[in-house]
């Protein structure tokens, strides 16, 4: 790992592995940049350059107080971004990583950018509103905030479950998966893990999709229990011009399995387009 220090001071961790193009990785609430490793290797071993940080206040970052906002998470990535003056940026985020990179985009533009990936994506928005009816109700993200508090270690272990689809017929999700997942959740902070939540679901991105003008891949598994599809990429294929829509049946929200496979291959077909 290396690290670098932000305009605020923070020291955020990042992977830099490979040559060639670089292709940055975003990665969800609230794990860190390890749930890119197999990307990561896939990128490199294919004449990419892979990059994926941990966002502030978890993995390896700087446990922060302050800073935790959506806002600051893309001003970070553009740090990251300048600091490696990195140029032609395929950018991927997955979850809540795909907020940072469309709230990239909306401060910073694309000018350093060629492409974007969103996975399981937050945008446009989570919350349940009278304008954004197929959202989820605050209560769910009150619930999630609720066992955070109370016992976070539970609560990952619980979470671990629907993140990967394992509460489905036919799941074969390994333990070792799922104690993976708990692993890199309980490196975050509770502060940022916590202020988190409300970044995920509660910003609205609409402004920021529309801003969006490269290639862009919006894939999401049609399973999805945490970021539901119907308020998430249907919505941001139609906000993002001339965007490429992939809906893999069955699929969960945690890239596993077949599913990961499936989105390793047109990950690799995309960026080589």
């Amino acid at each position: 790992m290396s690290t670098f220090t932000t305009s605020d001071g923070t020291d955020i961790s990042y992977k830099d592995l490979g040559s060639g193009q670089p292709v940055v990785f975003s990665h969800g609430w609230p794990l860190n940049s390890d749930a890119w490793e197999g990307q990561l290797r896939l990128v490199a071993e294919n004449g990419f350059r892979g990059i994926a940080h941990d966002r502030r206040g978890h993995g390896r970052s700087a446990q922060t107080w302050q800073g935790n906002t959506m806002d600051r998470y893309a001003d970070d990535l553009a740090e990251l971004i300048e600091s490696l003056d990195l140029d032609d940026v395929i950018l991927v985020g997955h979850s809540t990583g795909g907020g940072e990179v469309a709230r990239y985009i909306g401060r910073h533009g694309t000018g350093r950018v060629a492409k974007a990936v969103l996975l399981g994506a937050v945008p446009p928005v989570m919350l349940k509103s009278d304008t954004n009816p197929e959202g989820t109700p605050i209560d769910a993200f009150d619930g999630i905030r609720a066992g955070v508090e109370a016992d976070r270690s539970q609560f990952y272990q619980d979470l671990a479950t629907p993140f990967y689809g394992a509460n489905r017929e036919g799941a074969t999700v390994s333990q070792g998966k799922r104690d993976e997942f708990w692993l890199q959740s309980m490196q975050a902070g509770l502060k940022a893990a916590y202020d988190c939540i409300k970044q995920f679901s509660e910003t609205d991105f609409t402004e920021d999709l529309a801003n969006i003008d490269v290639p862009t891949l919006i894939a999401h598994g049609d399973d999805d229990q945490i970021v539901p599809i119907g308020a998430a990429a249907l919505k941001t294929a139609q906000l993002v011009k001339d965007a490429t829509l992939k809906v893999y049946p069955g699929a969960p929200h945690g890239l596993v399995g077949a599913f990961e496979q499936a989105f390793n291959a047109d990950l690799l077909d995309f960026i080589r387009a």
